[in-house]
């Protein structure tokens, strides 16, 4: 049977799934297109799919119009599949790089670092309360599917830092005038790196907490890189 109302009560559950508080309290979260849907596939996560035509990715599948995918998706083009996926467990275990994020705002940027992280080898990406959402629509496109295999946890800052300084970590934020270029940093086995919010950088708090910084050296042309491109440098330099 093909849906053919936007009305339908399957049909507006799936659209309340775009709500944030609605998506908390289900425990579920909405990708969209093949390439999101195989990488839920393949990690466990998919519990539901909405296609144009019949398709078997092993769990339920509605068939819907156009005018109804539409009416749940968020892009300007109507994907052929949209997935439901389940929340992704957040692990305990951090793995030995991580990256630390203080007030993240734009999408797009979390969800480039996080791609990065798991191209180079930082296992868990941290985000302070007041980050962007992981489950951000545009986070989720921007990982093109890493979201699936990077752990990504949120944590108050002020307890967590000195948590990970006391289990062996070195701590780094990033700062120009204090810190040493990132290409001189004595590569230990146990690194977490601190980045800021992109109009306010580190947050005094968490600065307080930091007595290591580290920076990219760069042309004096440039002022200033975008968090994400930095944080993405960074990783590459100490993977």
């Amino acid at each position: 049977m093909i849906i053919t109302s936007v009305n339908n009560e399957k049909i507006k559950y799936l659209k309340k799934l775009k709500n944030t508080k609605f998506q908390q309290e289900e425990g579920l979260f909405l990708i969209e297109g093949e390439h999101l849907v195989n990488e839920a596939l393949k990690a466990n996560a998919l519990n539901l799919t909405v296609s144009l035509k019949e398709c078997n990715y092993g769990v339920e599948n509605i068939v819907v119009t156009s005018n109804v995918m539409k009416s749940i998706s968020s892009l300007s083009s109507v994907p052929t599949v949209i997935g439901v996926c389940k929340y992704l467990e957040e692990k305990e275990s951090l793995g030995n790089k991580v990256i630390i994020l203080d007030g993240i705002q734009d999408p797009g940027n979390l969800g480039t670092i996080i791609r990065s992280s798991c191209a180079f080898g930082f296992t868990s990406v941290i985000l302070s309360p007041n980050c962007v959402k992981k489950y951000n629509d545009k986070v989720i496109r921007a990982t093109q599917g890493m979201l699936f295999k990077t752990n990504v946890v949120t944590k108050n800052l002020n307890e967590f830092i000195p948590t990970l300084i006391s289990k062996g970590y070195d701590v780094y934020g990033t700062d120009v005038i204090s810190g040493i270029d990132v290409k001189k940093v004595t590569k230990k086995e146990k690194i977490a790196v601190v980045m800021g919010s992109e109009g306010n950088g580190l947050s005094n708090e968490v600065k307080a907490l930091i007595t290591k910084n580290i920076y990219i050296n760069m042309s004096g042309a440039c002022e200033s890189l975008n968090v994400a491109v930095a944080a993405s440098i960074i990783m590459h330099e100490l993977r």
